[in-house]
């Protein structure tokens, strides 16, 4: 099996933000299990910002807000992760690591999507563990994903996973917040995240990173539109990796798998790109996109907002406002708009007949 593994900041760093060795032992203890079962690990770990504060002598200082102390910090921080994760790897497990670090872009961007695909693929067929972390030091705005929950949904799409891993401080998604509620207990399985599901989330993580259950659940509702079984659990749960890849019930919150998987690009473009402007259609065109199997025709479109070009992505939405699909539009923003609800014959000879083609459309999950 591929397995994805996301580990969180509070997971690996203390509350002035220094690397937990024993935490970092352990997790690697994780992997080195599973892979030794003969499945694949890729490993997304957070904590690179909490562990540049200490040695800037920032120890218990919030977290920078000016963005470019925050790349500083994290330049720091990355270095001291990664020789930890190193050293132990090497040291107890005999393991080659290898780091890659990511941006917005690298998803965004369809060529540089697969070539990160391309590399990771590289560096497990040469038996190296990846480790991924947002490359908070050259990222225009760290929030641009502002987790690396997402980061590890992306890739378990990208690398077809089996399943998407989120280890966390916490022992799956509860059933009410447990400091305010003494009876709250583990939901153990999901069949699909709902808004339901969401309501419970609750807000963000600990104050070193930032996540927290809501990112998980909408990781978890990104992966498994793309097939992958997701399972949130706590990462100090000995085994829990291994359990967790051999669907162990108990472990923690098990997100189910969609039954089949969504094309790789659909999912690129539900998820990893940015929608950049918004098509409006009539009530007729939203029905035939619901139904599945049918293109976007200037003639169901009704307005368009946002400067987009041809090859950008938008979101469709219906006459409310209502997002519920998402494309790569094939005629400019400013042109479409000029030929909203004409037909097809009716149309100039060098406007494309198709808006959005149905190959380059997915319905939107709903929640």
């Amino acid at each position: 099996m591929r397995v994805i593994a996301k580990i969180g900041t509070s997971s690996v760093t203390d509350e002035a933000g220094e690397l937990r060795s024993e935490a970092i032992e352990a997790v690697a203890a994780e992997v080195a299990t599973v892979r030794g079962a003969g499945h694949e690990v890729v490993l997304v770990s957070s904590g690179a910002v909490a562990a540049g504060l200490p040695a800037l002598g920032l120890s218990g200082a919030a977290r920078p807000r000016d963005p470019r102390a925050l790349q500083a910090v994290a330049s720091v921080g990355q270095v001291r992760l990664m020789e930890r994760y190193a050293s132990i790897f090497a040291h107890a497990h005999d393991t080659v690591v290898g780091q890659l670090l990511v941006v917005p872009a690298d998803f965004g961007a369809r060529d540089k999507y697969l070539h990160a695909r391309a590399t990771l693929q590289a560096m497990l067929t040469m038996g190296v563990l990846p480790i991924v972390n947002e490359n908070d030091a050259l990222a225009d705005d760290e929030l641009r994903f502002g987790d690396n929950d997402r980061i590890a949904a992306l890739l378990a799409q990208a690398l077809a996973a089996d399943v998407l891993v989120l280890l966390t401080d916490q022992a799956g998604l509860l059933t009410a917040d447990p400091r305010l509620d003494s009876s709250a207990s583990l939901i153990e399985d999901i069949a699909q995240v709902d808004r339901e599901m969401e309501a419970l989330a609750g807000g963000s993580g600990s104050n070193r990173g930032t996540g927290g259950m809501t990112s998980k659940l909408a990781a978890a509702k990104m992966a498994t539109w793309s097939g992958v079984r997701t399972v949130i659990a706590a990462a100090e749960r000995p085994g829990v990796l291994a359990d967790a890849v051999a669907g162990v019930a108990g472990v923690g919150t098990t997100v189910r798998a969609r039954r089949g998987r969504l094309p790789a690009r659909k999912v690129w473009i539900a998820f990893a790109v940015g929608a950049v402007g918004t098509v409006m259609v009539d009530d007729g065109a939203r029905a035939a996109l619901l139904s599945g199997g049918s293109s976007l025709l200037p003639a169901g479109v009704v307005s368009t907002s946002g400067d987009f070009d041809a090859d950008d992505a938008v979101e469709v939405v219906d006459r409310s406002g209502v997002p519920f699909a998402k494309g790569i539009s094939r005629i400019p923003a400013e042109v479409l708009d000029s030929v909203v609800g004409r037909r097809s014959a009716e149309l100039p000879a060098d406007v494309s007949p198709v808006a959005i083609h149905r190959d380059d459309l997915v319905v939107l999950p709903e929640g």
